[in-house]
């Protein structure tokens, strides 16, 4: 038996999608062109796969730019008994017609599985006679039981996680509530996706850069975050032992060639004592290479920052969603934003670099908000930012309460992508609002950068009379006195 694991072509009106690897599945804008994420659950199966003599072979169409007839000459070559694509909320529909056409020359099963995707069930799969099997959740040894279900005739109806056909009955299996260890996990296959090309550098740290893991899950319950509702049910966190961790990272830079690290985790910086225990082990190792994690600024210390800094943390990201309190509340992020700050400042001293992400159209966001957040971001002033819509995905509990409230405008999934167009509108602020809301935000980061590149490294003297020649003397005074006495 031959599987196909597969992360589709996903290109409109000249965007790329990303979706494969992504917990935000969106079709790129200008500010993230290089953007790229890993495929870790895809990878991860097809390195499962493998360890359990499979006949297997993954293709990343989108890493590949590849084009949607090669990507089909592809799967025409490999012949295989049964695709396994992922799929997300804003890609759905064009997935669902991409398997419509594969379907038209192709006798494969079709399974199909997404992180941010809560609503394989029965109704959907009458809806869609194409899709042979549905997983739900954490995927890798719920296809792992299949494929080998499939190859020895073994009822399907036992497999934890799996909706599929029986027949002409719709047959939906218990969630998988068991968790593995992630110690009984292979590394993810490096083999057949093409390591190379992926993209993730905050902070400008060396490229190639490879992409890890180094827990899953997360024991905070933000309603809008995807993966730790839907993908892994609730605070389902558990973390690999760090030895193991930092063996595959001296197997990438080693063995692979990567010149830095980055931990896409939920939240990676979760433990102290954790932190400085993989500090103690990578100095043991004498490790010297740099790296990043994505994490929580109100969790780390000094200790914590310095003590990583000292084996290599060249950058970091951190999810702030926005300037106000009364706003980080209103999304049970559960971040005291002074704490946050000075955290945050702290790193910018000790020469982390960051970058920061924020949220904009969150319950009680208004015009004054969202300008609060702008000017939060230019004052925190990290290297690099993210701002994104507010997307409320099916099944999170910010879609419920939405929902509750009449406040979702678009029913339409393929502009759920946080990036296109608003989909939500708040008590004060329309859905246009919102849209023109991310391009203003944008507007003010760049002129904020470039004012900054215009001004480096110029004299208080030359930067006076600059000021002077562009902005008139008043202005220019007001300012002056600013920096002179701030």
């Amino acid at each position: 038996m031959k599987i196909l694991l597969a992360n589709m072509p996903w290109t409109v009106g000249g965007r790329q999608g990303v979706r494969a690897g992504s917990r935000w599945p969106h079709l790129k804008i200008t500010e993230e062109e290089g953007y790229l994420p890993f495929p870790f659950f895809l990878a991860y199966s097809t390195s499962l796969l493998k360890k359990h003599n499979v006949n297997v072979k993954a293709i990343d169409a989108i890493a590949d730019n590849m084009s949607y007839a090669e990507f089909f000459r592809q799967l025409k070559i490999f012949d295989p008994d049964v695709l396994f694509v992922e799929v997300s909320t804003p890609s759905l529909k064009h997935d669902l017609e991409l398997i419509e056409q594969i379907k038209a020359f192709s006798v494969c099963k079709i399974a199909i599985a997404g992180p941010d995707m809560d609503i394989f069930n029965e109704k959907f799969m009458e809806e869609n006679p194409n899709i042979d099997f549905a997983l739900v959740g954490e995927y890798e040894f719920t296809l792992l039981e299949l494929v080998q279900n499939l190859e020895n005739k073994k009822p399907l109806n036992k497999i934890p996680g799996l909706v599929f056909r029986n027949k002409n009955k719709i047959v939906v299996n218990e969630r998988r509530t068991e968790r593995k260890p992630l110690e009984e996990y292979p590394w993810p296959d490096r083999v057949d996706f093409p390591i190379y090309k992926y993209h993730d550098c905050p902070g400008g740290i060396p490229f190639p850069s490879v992409q890890m893991i180094a827990t899953r899950g997360c024991p905070y319950l933000c309603t809008f975050c995807v993966w730790p509702q839907l993908v892994y049910s609730g605070r389902n966190y558990r973390a690999r032992n760090v030895k193991e961790v930092v063996d595959e990272m001296e197997y990438c830079v080693k063995k692979l060639g990567f010149k830095s690290v980055y931990f896409d985790d939920d939240t990676f910086n979760i433990g102290k004592k954790r932190m400085l225990e993989l500090a103690d082990e990578l100095k043991k190792r004498n490790w010297n290479t740099p790296w990043a994690f994505m994490g929580r600024s109100d969790i780390v210390d000094e200790e914590i920052l310095v003590r990583l800094k000292e084996v290599g943390l060249a950058a970091v990201k951190y999810g702030v969603e926005s300037g106000v309190q009364e706003i980080v509340d209103a999304a049970e992020k559960n971040l005291n934003l002074k704490v946050a700050t000075r955290n945050m400042q702290l790193t910018k001293k000790l020469g982390i670099k960051m970058h920061l992400t924020f949220t904009l159209g969150l319950p009680g966001e208004t015009r004054e908000t969202i300008n609060q957040t702008v000017n939060y971001a230019l004052f925190i002033d990290p290297e690099s930012v993210q701002f994104s819509i507010m997307t409320p995905f099916p099944g999170t509990k910010f879609y419920d309460m939405l929902k509750k409230q009449g406040m979702i405008v678009n029913e339409n999934f393929s502009n759920y992508d946080g990036n296109t167009m608003s989909v939500i509108r708040t008590e004060t602020l329309s859905s246009e609002d919102l849209t023109r809301a991310q391009r203003y935000a944008y507007s003010r980061w760049h002129d904020h950068k470039i004012k900054q590149q215009r001004y480096k490294n110029k004299t208080p003297v030359k930067l006076f009379f600059d000021c002077l020649r562009e902005h008139g003397l008043g202005y220019t005074l007001r300012h002056a006195m600013n920096y002179l006495y701030k």
